[in-house]
Protein backbone atom coordinates (compact mmCIF):
# COMPACT_ATOMS: atom_id res chain seq x y z
CA UNK A 1 0.00 0.00 0.00
CA UNK A 2 1.30 3.35 -0.78
CA UNK A 3 2.37 6.21 1.64
CA UNK A 4 -0.16 8.43 0.01
CA UNK A 5 -2.90 6.09 0.90
CA UNK A 6 -2.00 5.05 4.46
CA UNK A 7 -1.00 8.84 5.47
CA UNK A 8 -4.10 10.17 3.05
CA UNK A 9 -5.84 11.91 6.11
CA UNK A 10 -2.49 13.23 7.46
CA UNK A 11 -1.14 14.44 4.13
CA UNK A 12 -4.74 16.10 3.24
CA UNK A 13 -4.56 18.05 6.42
CA UNK A 14 -0.44 19.15 6.24
CA UNK A 15 -0.85 19.91 1.84
CA UNK A 16 -4.06 21.29 1.92
CA UNK A 17 -3.44 23.29 -1.87
CA UNK A 18 -2.09 19.12 -3.36
CA UNK A 19 -4.32 16.46 -4.33
CA UNK A 20 -2.88 13.47 -2.53
CA UNK A 21 -3.08 10.97 -5.88
CA UNK A 22 -0.79 13.60 -7.54
CA UNK A 23 2.23 13.70 -4.95
CA UNK A 24 5.12 12.62 -6.03
CA UNK A 25 6.72 10.38 -3.09
CA UNK A 26 10.70 9.63 -2.69
CA UNK A 27 12.13 7.39 -0.90
CA UNK A 28 15.44 8.20 0.77
CA UNK A 29 17.53 6.49 3.83
CA UNK A 30 15.44 7.67 6.66
CA UNK A 31 12.52 9.23 5.28
CA UNK A 32 9.64 8.94 2.94
CA UNK A 33 9.31 12.22 1.13
CA UNK A 34 6.54 13.33 0.21
CA UNK A 35 6.41 16.43 -2.22
CA UNK A 36 4.00 18.80 -2.41
CA UNK A 37 3.55 22.28 -4.84
CA UNK A 38 5.28 24.23 -2.11
CA UNK A 39 5.81 22.47 0.63
CA UNK A 40 7.53 18.73 1.58
CA UNK A 41 6.34 16.24 4.14
CA UNK A 42 9.31 14.17 5.78
CA UNK A 43 7.57 10.87 7.22
CA UNK A 44 10.09 8.49 9.36
CA UNK A 45 10.83 5.51 7.95
CA UNK A 46 12.20 3.95 11.22
CA UNK A 47 11.95 4.68 14.93
CA UNK A 48 15.57 5.59 15.09
CA UNK A 49 14.72 8.13 12.04
CA UNK A 50 11.52 9.09 14.05
CA UNK A 51 13.68 10.16 17.36
CA UNK A 52 16.26 12.12 15.13
CA UNK A 53 13.31 14.56 13.84
CA UNK A 54 14.03 17.43 16.94
CA UNK A 55 17.72 17.48 16.06
CA UNK A 56 17.28 17.96 12.42
CA UNK A 57 14.45 20.50 13.11
CA UNK A 58 16.92 22.96 15.48
CA UNK A 59 19.96 22.01 12.90
CA UNK A 60 17.82 23.29 9.85
CA UNK A 61 16.42 26.50 12.10
CA UNK A 62 20.46 27.20 12.71
CA UNK A 63 21.44 26.99 9.14
CA UNK A 64 18.37 29.22 7.47
CA UNK A 65 19.67 31.96 9.90
CA UNK A 66 23.16 31.80 7.91
CA UNK A 67 23.93 33.76 4.62
CA UNK A 68 25.34 29.91 2.95
CA UNK A 69 24.40 31.51 -0.50
CA UNK A 70 22.19 28.22 -1.44
CA UNK A 71 18.78 27.45 0.25
CA UNK A 72 18.44 25.24 3.08
CA UNK A 73 14.83 23.49 3.69
CA UNK A 74 13.16 25.66 6.58
CA UNK A 75 10.84 23.60 9.42
CA UNK A 76 7.47 24.80 9.41
CA UNK A 77 5.90 22.26 11.14
CA UNK A 78 6.73 19.35 13.35
CA UNK A 79 4.10 16.45 15.05
CA UNK A 80 3.67 16.23 18.76
CA UNK A 81 5.29 13.09 19.76
CA UNK A 82 3.20 11.30 22.07
CA UNK A 83 0.19 11.46 20.15
CA UNK A 84 -1.72 8.62 17.79
CA UNK A 85 -0.72 10.53 15.02
CA UNK A 86 2.60 9.34 12.66
CA UNK A 87 5.54 11.69 13.39
CA UNK A 88 6.53 14.11 10.94
CA UNK A 89 8.18 17.14 9.79
CA UNK A 90 7.10 19.86 7.06
CA UNK A 91 10.16 21.52 5.30
CA UNK A 92 9.60 24.63 2.94
CA UNK A 93 10.18 23.12 -0.73
CA UNK A 94 13.18 24.63 -2.55
CA UNK A 95 13.17 24.45 -6.16
CA UNK A 96 15.40 22.61 -8.94
CA UNK A 97 16.31 19.41 -9.52
CA UNK A 98 19.06 17.40 -9.56
CA UNK A 99 21.81 17.40 -12.48
CA UNK A 100 21.26 14.21 -14.40
CA UNK A 101 23.96 11.94 -15.19
CA UNK A 102 24.96 13.57 -18.86
CA UNK A 103 24.74 17.38 -18.09
CA UNK A 104 28.41 17.85 -17.58
CA UNK A 105 28.70 17.36 -21.01
CA UNK A 106 30.38 21.08 -21.67
CA UNK A 107 33.59 22.89 -20.63
CA UNK A 108 31.36 25.55 -19.49
CA UNK A 109 28.80 23.60 -18.00
CA UNK A 110 31.57 21.79 -15.90
CA UNK A 111 33.34 25.27 -14.96
CA UNK A 112 30.29 26.69 -13.57
CA UNK A 113 29.74 23.40 -11.71
CA UNK A 114 33.12 23.61 -10.01
CA UNK A 115 33.02 26.41 -9.20
CA UNK A 116 29.70 26.32 -7.43
CA UNK A 117 30.62 23.49 -5.26
CA UNK A 118 33.81 25.19 -4.25
CA UNK A 119 31.78 28.39 -3.26
CA UNK A 120 29.45 26.10 -1.08
CA UNK A 121 31.92 24.32 0.70
CA UNK A 122 34.18 27.21 1.40
CA UNK A 123 30.22 29.00 2.86
CA UNK A 124 30.17 25.71 4.99
CA UNK A 125 33.79 26.12 6.18
CA UNK A 126 32.80 29.51 6.89
CA UNK A 127 29.93 28.51 8.95
CA UNK A 128 31.92 26.29 10.93
CA UNK A 129 33.10 29.17 12.71
CA UNK A 130 29.81 30.53 13.62
CA UNK A 131 29.34 30.59 17.70
CA UNK A 132 25.44 29.83 16.83
CA UNK A 133 26.06 27.54 14.53
CA UNK A 134 28.53 25.79 16.73
CA UNK A 135 26.43 25.83 19.67
CA UNK A 136 23.81 23.84 17.65
CA UNK A 137 25.46 21.48 15.49
CA UNK A 138 26.98 17.91 16.92
CA UNK A 139 30.46 17.66 16.76
CA UNK A 140 32.17 14.56 15.11
CA UNK A 141 32.82 12.06 17.82
CA UNK A 142 36.77 11.50 18.36
CA UNK A 143 38.15 8.33 17.68
CA UNK A 144 34.56 8.21 15.40
CA UNK A 145 36.28 6.42 12.26
CA UNK A 146 37.60 3.27 14.76
CA UNK A 147 34.34 2.75 16.73
CA UNK A 148 33.06 2.87 13.09
CA UNK A 149 35.42 -0.12 12.03
CA UNK A 150 35.35 -1.86 15.33
CA UNK A 151 30.98 -1.81 14.61
CA UNK A 152 31.55 -2.71 11.36
CA UNK A 153 33.84 -5.78 11.97
CA UNK A 154 30.88 -6.58 14.75
CA UNK A 155 27.96 -5.98 12.82
CA UNK A 156 28.40 -6.32 9.50
CA UNK A 157 31.36 -9.06 8.63
CA UNK A 158 29.34 -11.64 10.03
CA UNK A 159 27.12 -11.03 7.03
CA UNK A 160 30.24 -10.54 3.91
CA UNK A 161 31.71 -13.17 2.38
CA UNK A 162 35.33 -14.24 2.74
CA UNK A 163 36.28 -11.94 0.09
CA UNK A 164 33.67 -9.44 1.57
CA UNK A 165 35.19 -9.29 4.65
CA UNK A 166 39.14 -8.90 3.00
CA UNK A 167 37.80 -5.66 1.03
CA UNK A 168 36.12 -4.21 4.05
CA UNK A 169 39.64 -4.99 6.35
CA UNK A 170 41.41 -3.17 3.66
CA UNK A 171 39.11 0.24 3.59
CA UNK A 172 38.97 -0.04 7.32
CA UNK A 173 42.51 -0.25 7.70
CA UNK A 174 42.63 2.74 5.44
CA UNK A 175 40.83 5.06 7.99
CA UNK A 176 43.66 4.54 10.89
CA UNK A 177 45.38 7.37 11.74
CA UNK A 178 42.68 10.24 10.14
CA UNK A 179 42.70 13.36 12.40
CA UNK A 180 39.66 14.59 14.51
CA UNK A 181 38.81 17.52 13.39
CA UNK A 182 35.90 19.64 13.93
CA UNK A 183 36.17 22.84 12.18
CA UNK A 184 33.73 23.24 8.97
CA UNK A 185 30.54 21.77 8.97
CA UNK A 186 30.19 18.60 7.19
CA UNK A 187 27.03 18.04 5.20
CA UNK A 188 27.72 14.44 5.44
CA UNK A 189 25.50 13.05 2.67
CA UNK A 190 26.49 15.85 -0.23
CA UNK A 191 25.50 13.01 -2.71
CA UNK A 192 24.16 14.34 -6.03
CA UNK A 193 20.19 13.65 -5.28
CA UNK A 194 20.48 15.82 -2.55
CA UNK A 195 22.07 19.32 -4.41
CA UNK A 196 19.18 20.73 -6.63
CA UNK A 197 20.04 23.40 -9.67
CA UNK A 198 18.26 25.67 -11.90
CA UNK A 199 19.05 25.99 -15.79
CA UNK A 200 19.15 29.15 -16.80
CA UNK A 201 20.65 30.13 -20.23
CA UNK A 202 21.90 26.73 -20.65
CA UNK A 203 23.78 26.91 -17.46
CA UNK A 204 23.18 25.50 -13.99
CA UNK A 205 22.79 27.55 -10.83
CA UNK A 206 22.58 26.30 -7.29
CA UNK A 207 19.43 26.30 -5.85
CA UNK A 208 19.76 24.73 -2.33
CA UNK A 209 20.49 22.11 -0.36
CA UNK A 210 18.37 18.66 0.80
CA UNK A 211 18.52 16.41 3.23
CA UNK A 212 20.77 17.51 6.36
CA UNK A 213 20.20 14.31 8.55
CA UNK A 214 24.14 13.84 9.05
CA UNK A 215 25.37 17.27 9.61
CA UNK A 216 28.13 17.82 12.16
CA UNK A 217 31.18 20.33 12.78
CA UNK A 218 33.42 17.99 11.61
CA UNK A 219 35.97 17.09 8.41
CA UNK A 220 35.53 18.47 4.87
CA UNK A 221 36.49 15.87 3.39
CA UNK A 222 33.15 13.62 4.18
CA UNK A 223 31.71 15.83 1.54
CA UNK A 224 34.61 16.62 -0.82
CA UNK A 225 34.48 12.32 -0.94
CA UNK A 226 30.70 12.55 -1.69
CA UNK A 227 31.31 15.00 -4.55
CA UNK A 228 33.77 12.77 -6.09
CA UNK A 229 31.84 10.00 -5.94
CA UNK A 230 28.65 11.78 -7.09
CA UNK A 231 30.30 13.87 -10.24
CA UNK A 232 33.61 11.64 -10.87
CA UNK A 233 37.59 12.52 -10.08
CA UNK A 234 38.02 14.95 -12.68
CA UNK A 235 35.16 17.25 -10.90
CA UNK A 236 36.48 17.09 -8.02
CA UNK A 237 40.20 17.82 -9.04
CA UNK A 238 38.70 20.84 -10.37
CA UNK A 239 36.70 21.73 -7.16
CA UNK A 240 39.50 21.51 -5.19
CA UNK A 241 41.97 23.36 -6.97
CA UNK A 242 39.59 26.12 -7.57
CA UNK A 243 39.45 26.61 -3.13
CA UNK A 244 43.33 26.20 -3.02
CA UNK A 245 42.46 22.79 -1.16
CA UNK A 246 44.88 20.51 -3.05
CA UNK A 247 47.11 19.31 -0.24
CA UNK A 248 48.40 15.60 0.51
CA UNK A 249 46.32 15.60 3.79
CA UNK A 250 43.37 16.31 1.97
CA UNK A 251 43.31 13.90 -0.47
CA UNK A 252 44.30 11.04 2.32
CA UNK A 253 41.68 11.54 3.98
CA UNK A 254 38.90 11.74 0.90
CA UNK A 255 39.88 8.56 -0.61
CA UNK A 256 40.06 6.73 3.15
CA UNK A 257 36.61 8.14 3.30
CA UNK A 258 35.04 7.36 0.16
CA UNK A 259 36.21 3.88 0.47
CA UNK A 260 33.96 3.41 3.40
CA UNK A 261 30.22 5.04 1.58
CA UNK A 262 28.88 1.25 1.33
CA UNK A 263 29.81 0.36 4.52
CA UNK A 264 28.82 3.40 6.35
CA UNK A 265 25.37 2.50 4.57
CA UNK A 266 24.95 -0.65 5.75
CA UNK A 267 25.74 0.42 9.40
CA UNK A 268 23.03 2.63 9.78
CA UNK A 269 20.70 0.21 7.84
CA UNK A 270 21.41 -2.48 9.82
CA UNK A 271 20.79 -0.39 12.89
CA UNK A 272 17.26 0.58 11.04
CA UNK A 273 16.48 -2.38 10.91
CA UNK A 274 16.07 -1.49 6.40
CA UNK A 275 16.66 -4.66 4.65
CA UNK A 276 16.30 -2.92 1.55
CA UNK A 277 19.17 -0.56 2.19
CA UNK A 278 21.30 -2.90 4.38
CA UNK A 279 21.23 -5.15 0.86
CA UNK A 280 22.35 -2.49 -1.05
CA UNK A 281 25.18 -1.76 1.09
CA UNK A 282 27.00 -4.83 1.45
CA UNK A 283 25.93 -5.86 -2.84
CA UNK A 284 29.88 -6.20 -3.28
CA UNK A 285 30.43 -7.44 0.10
CA UNK A 286 28.76 -10.66 -0.69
Amino acid sequence: MSIRTTHRALLNRLLPDDEPDELTVRQGQFHHVVIGSDRVVCLPRTRAAAARLPQRTAALHALAGLDLGFRTPEPLLQGVHGTDEAPFLVLSRIPGEPLEPDALNGADVVDAVAEQYATLLSALARAGTDETVRAVLPRAAEGQWRRFAENVRAELFPLMSDGGRLRAERELTALDGLPHLTRAVVHGDLGTENVLWEWTHGLPHLSGVLDWDDVTLGDPAEDFAAIGAGHGPDLLERVLALGDWSHPGLLTRIAAIRGTFALQQALYAIRDSDEEELADGLADYR
